[in-house]
């Protein structure tokens, strides 16, 4: 299943004029930062350490720049930022959903690594003010990032999170993921009662434990994702 995608046209390596352009953007970033953010933080993380220093400095002028709402003026980082697409070769990056599992895929053998980073930066430029600033916090990260773009780079730029489907959800939104894992998405209350939240947990606890035909291992996950839940609710 793919969460998010995104088309960065840029031109040949070789050519005498260096141009970026974007193509189709699929990133869901309601809330903030989003399958669509953690994309773009992906893209700039699988080519941050392969830009020339002094490039990786620009990049980040580009991003306060974007950040802020400056007047961009063109070329920027060496290259010309444009809408039109003709005779530049297309890369293409995505965020996908295997059973619970995130993982990215990127199809950018045919650009360079500043090219592709400088495409992730515009499309975060290109999203609505109020959803701009999450999604750069995010970018910033992964330019300082030197390992492989795993589930350990997800992890850590959700804040210790697994990297699986389940956390991206309670990344996004913690109230409406500790009301699924509760099993309370149902209520017609903004705010379940604390009493009907601890029945629920409970309730839940005991079908969880080994004793109950679970085995430790999975009973532990759960019953941690239960009590994490319960936490979030009753904070709000």
């Amino acid at each position: 299943m793919i969460l998010a995608e995104l088309e960065i046209y840029h031109s040949r390596p070789i050519a005498p004029t260096r141009r970026i352009a974007l193509g189709m953007r699929n990133l869901p970033v309601d809330p903030a930062p989003g399958a669509g953010g953690l994309l773009l933080a992906g893209i700039v993380a699988n080519n941050a350490s392969r830009v020339e220093p002094e490039l990786r400095e620009s990049l980040v002028t580009l991003i306060e720049d974007l950040d802020r709402g400056r007047r961009l003026t063109q070329p920027r980082v060496r290259h010309r930022f444009q809408t039109d697409r003709v005779g530049l070769l297309r890369s293409t990056a995505r965020l996908k959903g295997n059973g619970k599992e995130l993982s990215f895929a990127f199809e950018d053998e045919y650009g360079v690594p500043v090219q592709q980073a400088l495409g992730a930066i515009y499309a975060a430029g290109s999203l609505p003010v109020e959803e701009r600033g999450p999604v750069f916090e995010i970018v910033r990260s992964g330019l300082v990032w030197t390992k492989p773009v795993d589930a350990g780079f997800v992890a850590a730029v959700m804040g210790g999170g697994m990297a699986s489907i389940g956390d991206l959800k309670s990344w996004n939104d913690p109230v409406a993921w500790a009301l699924e894992v509760l099993e309370m998405e149902g209520s017609t209350d903004d705010a379940p009662n604390k009493r009907l939240i601890q029945r629920r947990f409970r309730s839940l606890v005991r079908d969880a434990h080994p004793d109950h035909g679970g085995g430790s291992g999975e009973a532990a996950k759960r019953i941690a994702e239960l009590t994490e839940a319960r936490r979030i609710l009753l904070a709000v």
